[in-house]
């Protein structure tokens, strides 16, 4: 089941859904499960602006590096920009920036990268997914998740990053026929695509060695983290399954190979429950039949999907998953919607998170 089609008529904007015109013309095959699930984070972050149900016992509070959770750490002394710098977007242009004076990121995670890498200052907009403290009072530059090519230009920006999942593709080409320097960059699926968009970002702001400084900081990083994982007592290694939850939609997914949380759980010593027991592609809707053959030790969301379920107490509601042995234990790690798929400069404090409550003792939501 496409996330796209669960939410073809409820997005809380009125219109199609969160994918809605999504580069339809534009975006390879390969690039659909991931760009389904970044819709699906962006309407989460609208859910939670709209209320998006609490009460009962709500997502358990993050332990460890969550107070930094909302902010970035930019690099300490970023070199000068070297430009002009003539790059290759991932539609196939070739994109050539003389400026980074005023920079509009057009996803959250290419926001964080930005602003790690020390531009902050320069940065003029956001899109609705960047969610951490430094970027919260810059004007938005979306509607239910689709760039308005109108706002974009008013800002009189000098560079403009995009990826693949970004649109709709008038808006992109608006912008680029205005003259304006656009990199669309690929996607991040897994941990190994942390390295190669910080460096594509930085590349295109015509400072290299910051990419190198920055990548090399967060792996060691991410590395560090995974040193600090226990030894399986039993030799075995917890199965999670990564569970898309929006109450308020009436939307309950279980998360297979292509969700964008595998190679997450596997650095964390996990076993993705839904991809073993088979779910190959992205999500699929929640059944008692699907999750007895996934069969969780511990169950993965993020906090505001959990709070719209209302908390743990609604949770096990859900059919199947009093049954499960992460139901019946109440076990369940949880993680702010606007960092956990994000795949870059604060991917370490999210494996931290991760790591902290999966083998906290008895678990988190108890």
């Amino acid at each position: 089941m496409h996330i796209s089609q669960a939410f073809a008529t409820r997005s809380p904007e009125g219109s199609e859904g969160p994918d809605a015109g999504r580069m339809r013309a534009r975006r390879p095959a390969r690039g659909r499960a991931a760009a389904a699930l970044t819709a699906a984070v962006a309407f989460a972050l609208v859910l939670t602006g709209c209320g998006g149900g609490g009460g009962g016992n709500s997502a358990p509070k993050s332990t460890g590096s969550a107070a930094d959770a909302d902010r970035v750490e930019p690099l300490a002394a970023p070199p000068a920009p070297k430009l002009p710098v003539t790059v290759d977007s991932a539609d196939g242009a070739k994109v050539t920036i003389d400026s980074t004076d005023r920079i509009v990121p057009l996803t959250g995670s290419l926001s964080e990268i930005v602003f790690t890498l020390g531009f902050g200052k320069q940065v003029v907009a956001r899109d609705i997914t960047a969610t951490f403290e430094q970027a919260e009072k810059l004007p938005v530059v979306t509607r239910a998740h689709d760039v308005s090519a109108e706002s974009v230009l008013s800002l009189k920006p000098t560079i403009v990053l995009a990826d693949t999942t970004t649109g709709p593709a008038e808006a992109i080409d608006q912008i680029r026929d205005a003259g304006i320097p656009l990199l669309v960059v690929e996607p991040a699926k897994e941990l190994a695509d942390v390295g190669r968009r910080i460096d594509t970002v930085a590349e295109a702001l015509g400072v290299p060695s910051a990419g190198t400084e920055l990548k090399e900081r967060t792996e060691s990083r991410i590395a560090a983290v995974q040193k600090s994982i226990p030894d399986h007592a039993d030799g075995e290694k917890p199965r999670v399954a990564f569970l898309y939850l929006r109450g308020s939609a009436s939307v309950y997914l279980l998360g297979g190979a292509e969700s964008g949380a595998s190679s997450l759980l596997e650095a964390a010593g996990a076993v993705d429950a839904g991809k073993e027991s088979g779910l190959d592609k992205d999500f699929t809707a929640i059944t008692s039949e699907a999750l007895a053959k996934a069969a969780p030790d511990a169950i993965l969301v993020m906090s505001k999907g959990l709070a719209s379920v209302d908390g743990m107490d609604g949770l096990v509601k859900i059919p199947g998953i009093a049954e499960t042995p992460a139901g019946m234990d109440r076990r369940v790690v949880s993680i702010d919607d606007g960092v956990l798929l994000n795949y870059g400069p604060r991917t370490d404090r999210v494996l931290t998170e991760i790591v902290e409550q999966l083998y906290a003792k008895g678990g988190t939501g108890q």
